[in-house]
């Protein structure tokens, strides 16, 4: 084993094999047998909680039913029609707080039905079913000459394209990386989507056909939306959120501070692990999904001590309870009611440039009213490495002024994903819907604008080529 040192951070903590191990698919999928006796451990309710407690809306009793009578692939039609990133979300929703946080088992001290766990059985049946015979699950309906631009190839413009192209609309996406799939490409961890899981399911999804692709397209700097809005019928806007909160502590810049997004997205897009720099003392600086899947992420790759700091407490945290558990499991260790004050460095040895070596917190009370404070009292963990997790914010190169609600943050849109301007829809963690920034609800978004459109274009007539 070889160790490639840079700066404090070191590459080749641990041996191949115990690293293909960590990332391993942290939640195997379930054999035949299992699935159809955990189908069975279902009431089938008539009006299922489970089913409201789904951004989709998929029929949860209906699907499960159909895998404990053995017809897997009637039970992926009615996860896919609902959810065409069904397989995804199988494996990343937060089940804990939607289908199986309200499955009536809960409330006879059971365990819920696991209910991602046979979507997924479903839905991977099925996709490897289609490699094997060839034969789509749908079928593209007849082309109706409409064309729609979808900007950002994140779930909810997935959701969006797949919808509109099985209507028969013709879809161009323009995505700014090389890979689509967005946060499901870039930024979950490893060990929840094993596999080269999001893009066997980007492929399920174009097998629709009708959707032509162009990858490093940004917008505001290859592609403008005035220019969009005069060659297509429609344009939808699934940009997600590219930006990334500041600190705003002193030392913010020295070496060893990162995003945690970044340090996903570099760990995602390894082909060897080995090759990852880790620190031996990791800080993450935040409270929800990001930061968790970064910390246990450096865990994995053989961080010696990794400390996850929260301005507030565990239960304003927007990671889950589940998550939260896991990472304590995997070895995190979660300090609440601390904000970080400055970040502590120290000269490289042969180098003027400044390496962190420290973070100073300063802990937090909620003061008479309700408004986080300081106390005044401080304390440093040691870290060579701090990753910042505290949230993503709109990079609005290229939005017309108009779109944005007033704080600029969000594209404002109504219940259908329409903006302001005429013939543009947007959804997904870049608009200000009310529901929590999660896969599922992006691709709810993105499916109910390409419905929306659907319904305009019905009424309008197409653009001259």
């Amino acid at each position: 084993m070889t160790l490639h040192k840079n700066g404090d951070m070191v590459a080749g903590c641990l041996p191949a094999e115990q690293l293909a191990a960590n990332f391993a698919d942290v939640a195997p999928p379930l054999s035949a047998q299992a699935a159809v006796v955990e189908a069975h451990r279902c009431y089938y309710c008539y009006d299922a909680p489970c089913v409201s407690a789904c951004p989709t809306s998929i029929d949860i009793p209906g699907f499960i039913r159909k895998i404990g009578n053995d017809n897997l692939m009637g039970a992926a039609r009615d996860i896919l029609s609902a959810n065409p990133l069904g397989g995804m979300c199988a494996r990343v929703c937060p089940t804990e707080i939607l289908c199986e946080g309200a499955c009536v088992l809960n409330h006879q001290d059971r365990m819920p039905v696991a209910i991602g766990a046979l979507q997924r059985h479903a839905t991977d049946h099925q996709m490897a079913h289609e490699v094997v015979s060839g034969k789509p699950l749908f079928a593209r309906a007849a082309d109706t000459g409409r064309h729609v631009a979808v900007v950002g190839a994140g779930p909810a413009g997935l959701a969006c394209a797949h919808t509109l192209a099985l209507s028969g609309h013709r879809v161009t996406i323009f995505d700014a990386h090389d890979k689509l799939g967005g946060l499901n490409e870039y930024g979950i961890a490893a060990y929840k989507t094993a596999d080269d899981f999001a893009q066997r399911e980007v492929q399920w999804l174009l097998s629709i056909g009708g959707i032509e692709l162009h990858t490093q397209h940004q917008l505001g700097r290859d592609v403008a939306l005035t220019q969009l809005r005069e060659q297509f019928d429609a344009v939808f806007l699934g940009i997600g959120l590219g930006g990334i909160n500041a600190l705003q502590a002193d030392g913010e810049t020295f070496a060893g501070v990162l995003n945690a997004v970044d340090f996903i997205a570099q760990l995602r897009q390894s082909n060897d692990l080995s090759t990852l720099p880790v620190g031996h003392h990791v800080v993450v600086i935040g409270g929800g999904n990001t930061a968790i899947d970064a910390a246990v992420q450096s865990i994995k790759l053989g961080a010696r001590q990794v400390t996850m700091v929260y301005r507030r407490g565990v239960a304003q945290m927007s990671a889950t309870w589940a998550e939260r558990d896991f990472a304590r499991k995997q070895g995190v260790v979660l300090r609440e009611w601390a904000r970080p004050q400055r970040i502590i460095g120290m000269p490289h040895a042969g180098s003027g440039d400044a390496h962190a070596s420290a973070v100073q917190f300063e802990t937090t009370r909620l003061d008479a009213e309700g408004r986080l404070e300081g106390t005044g009292e401080t304390f440093c963990i040691k870290a060579d490495v701090v990753l910042k997790a505290i949230g993503q914010t709109l990079v609005s190169d290229g939005l017309d002024a108009q779109l944005l609600t007033l704080d600029g943050a969000r594209i404002a849109v109504d219940a259908d994903g329409a903006t302001s301007l005429p013939g543009v829809w947007a959804g997904g963690d870049c608009t200000n819907h009310q529901a929590l920034d999660l896969t599922v609800q992006a691709v709810q978004d993105g499916k109910l604008a390409a419905q929306a459109i659907i319904r305009q274009l019905a009424r309008t007539v197409a653009k001259a080529v």
